[in-house]
């Protein structure tokens, strides 16, 4: 996830925003350039998605599915999923290569990229697009409330069945600890659905109101037309929430919180044993 999250900020903010913000003249100017650099995007973003996806099911096996949960939560389940969606996200994506076409042609030189008509007049095209919205990221909605539900439901149900059987049998309801940690699990799923559905929505009531009204996507010069300002803050929004799902999941683990007070401390235990 981490590796993915990050392909994605090389890709879609260090390799397109900022380059075409302070570089305007490059090779990834050309149309060869960015239609590449736009291929590695939609597949380091859609990679992020589904390995959100596939994180949190195998959360709910190893919660909800004590049988299953031996033989999948292992390392080499976890290698073939990755290396599974990873591959897929990338096939996916490799038509979108052929949907640009050069803006200008200067010596010879394709310049920038132009989506063809083509993409909005042939069905299979308007196919193409359709599953790619579909899949991300409505699917993943989907799947990330389903899986999280079953999960929460199955944590309050065994969280009940434990007080019982603890009360009854010291007679009294004291702090458990596992209650506890189950708590946390809890706060944990909430906060990685929350983020992921409010960070997306932006961009998904976007792409509702330009579907379902017969528009366009925004392409105009003025910068405070209400659909320039939903469009780009869809844009900015589904950027960041590849972001925070993986600074949730290490924030909440001990050992990362610990290895991070470590580094924090380490120069002013240097200071202090040279000092000594």
């Amino acid at each position: 996830m981490a590796a993915a999250d990050l392909l994605v900020i090389i890709t879609a903010v260090v390799l397109n925003r900022i380059r075409g913000i302070y570089f305007p003249v490059s090779f990834l100017t050309t149309t060869p350039g960015c239609s590449v650099s736009a291929v590695l995007t939609y597949a380091a973003r859609d990679s992020s998605v589904w390995l959100t996806v596939a994180f949190t099911f195998d959360r709910c096996v190893a919660i909800c599915c004590q049988q299953l949960k031996m033989n999948y939560c292992s390392g080499k389940t976890a290698a073939v999923v990755i290396t599974t969606a990873s591959s897929l996200s990338c096939i996916k994506n490799i038509p979108c290569y052929v949907i640009y076409e050069p803006l200008y042609i200067i010596d010879n030189v394709p310049w920038f990229c132009n989506i063809k008509l083509l993409f909005y007049m042939a069905p299979v095209w308007a196919a193409f697009d359709w599953l790619d919205r579909i899949l991300t990221p409505c699917v993943p909605f989907g799947l990330i409330l389903l899986l999280n539900a079953l999960t929460v439901r199955h944590i309050l149900s065994a969280t009940r069945a434990r007080k019982r059987l603890h009360i009854h049998s010291n007679g009294q309801n004291q702090n458990d600890r596992e209650v506890e940690n189950r708590r946390r699990s809890i706060l944990l799923l909430i906060s990685i659905s929350g983020s992921f559905i409010l960070l997306w929505m932006t961009y998904v009531v976007n792409l509702l109101y330009v579907r379902f009204t017969n528009g366009n996507y925004f392409a105009g010069s003025d910068f405070r037309d209400p659909r320039f300002i939903l469009q780009e803050s869809g844009y900015m929004l589904q950027l960041l929430s590849c972001c925070t799902n993986t600074c949730i999941y290490a924030v909440t683990q001990n050992k990362f919180r610990q290895e991070l007070n470590n580094m924090l401390k380490y120069p002013f235990n240097l200071i202090w044993t040279f000092i000594k």
